[in-house]
């Protein structure tokens, strides 16, 4: 076991080796148009890199099939927001997983998919894949065959309210039901804002039909980003992006509460930057104790002719969760050790805690301009929930994103 000290890892995860066991868990990190694939050593905190794998275009999202046998992975030539870029491929492509090793095989051919993909689920059964696509705000579902391979578009038999720019898609718990979280925009350049929303439907057979509109406020001032379910309790966390909060309902067979049980901050502190300063991702620990949500900032500005770093708060939010009433109260605003956590996961057991930078950024170092790699950075994770920092690696993004990072654990080990 490691000693829990701090430390940092120039250059990428030990390379694979030929001899050895396999690790339980795999790690799978996206940079561009590849998955990365690592075994996770949950008790060294460490990587080891195993293999790479292509997609038709830069990852945005994936997914493990509930069997862990099958991985799919969305993916687009479009930019993040656009980018300027209009962007022509987009697919669903389906991996068959080994069992023991984790290495990933192409499974079918890819499907094409009508725009950018922001973020695709399966549905609990393993049945359906639940896409969502920010412009113009949509969801789509496609047939998942009993072998894993992807199947066609199942066709929606009426118009679906699908809200201003959606950021996720999640079947809920009971899988009778399907949450479309929306974000809406600030306002910009004489534009008003867009409001959000959290958009429900009913869920059957792969048909979607508008059940509920939740937009507190009329959806202004309210845009939600991320959520998740805790694993026993009728509790959903929501991450808004744009006020930097981060809000809790209560999920029944009526639906959504029409406002949150509790609302609170995300950030460690008072707002440091002019720039952009959102709330990213939340996820609840599997012990049902605790939740993390990531702060993100990399908002730059010219100095010297290069973009620079202008400031805010990259941290990782950890909140105890009380066990009756499920309140959230912040314990620990963690150092991301990086810029920009876009994804973050936690191991099964709840022990490790890995956290992706997207790219490289320039920040300053008094005089000079200093340029900080994207990353992988690995977390201890404490009985008491807080955080502890082992180690990170660097990871050369090449001009593209280290967009996607997650953990599944092996249906062959452990």
């Amino acid at each position: 076991m490691s000693d829990g000290r701090n430390t940092s890892t120039q250059g990428n995860p030990a390379p694979e080796s030929s001899s050895g066991p396999t690790s339980p868990i795999a790690l799978y990190r996206s940079v561009g148009e590849e998955l990365h694939h690592f075994d996770v050593d949950v008790e060294a905190a460490s990587l080891t890199q195993r293999g790479t794998v292509r997609v038709p275009a830069g990852v945005q999202y994936v997914w493990p099939h509930p069997s862990r046998r099958y991985l799919y992975v969305a993916s687009s030539n479009r930019g993040p927001g656009g980018a300027g870029v209009a962007g022509d491929t987009h697919h669903l492509t389906a991996f068959r997983v080994d069992a023991a090793t984790g290495a990933l095989e192409p499974h079918g051919e890819p499907v094409p998919l009508p725009s950018r993909p922001i973020h695709m689920s399966l549905d609990r059964t393993g049945d359906f894949a639940l896409t969502a696509y920010n412009q113009p705000s949509s969801v789509t579902v496609h047939r998942i065959h009993r072998d894993g391979v992807i199947g066609a578009m199942v066709q929606q038999r009426a118009p679906l309210d699908t809200g201003i720019y959606a950021h996720q898609i999640l079947a809920t718990p009971d899988n009778r039901a399907v949450i479309l979280v929306t974000r809406g925009n600030d306002p910009a350049g004489g534009r008003p804002e867009d409001p959000g929303a959290l958009k429900l439907f009913r869920f059957d057979d792969g048909v979607l039909s508008n059940w509920a509109s939740v937009a507190p406020g009329g959806g202004y001032g309210f845009g939600p980003r991320h959520l998740d379910f805790h694993p026993t309790r009728p509790w959903l966390y929501v991450s808004r992006e744009r006020e930097n909060k981060l809000d809790v309902y209560r999920l029944d067979g009526e639906g959504l509460s029409a406002d949150p049980l509790f609302v609170r901050d995300t950030l460690g502190g008072p707002r440091t930057t002019q720039g952009r300063q959102a709330a990213g991702t939340v996820h609840v620990h599997p012990g049902g104790r605790f939740v993390y949500l990531a702060n993100r900032a990399s908002a730059t500005a010219p100095f010297e002719g290069q973009p620079v770093f202008l400031g805010g708060e990259n941290t990782l939010a950890v909140y105890t969760i009380d066990p009756k009433s499920g309140e959230p109260t912040m314990i620990q605003s963690a150092d991301a050790h990086g810029y920009h956590v876009r994804t973050f996961a936690l191991d099964p057991s709840g022990r490790l805690m890995a956290a992706a930078t997207i790219a490289p950024i320039n920040v300053r170092e008094g005089s000079r301009i200093a340029s900080v790699p994207a990353c992988l950075v690995l977390f201890r994770v404490g009985d008491d929930g807080k955080l502890a920092f082992v180690r990170k690696y660097d990871v050369e993004t090449h001009g593209t994103f280290q967009w996607w990072m997650g953990m599944v654990d092996l249906p062959g080990r452990g």
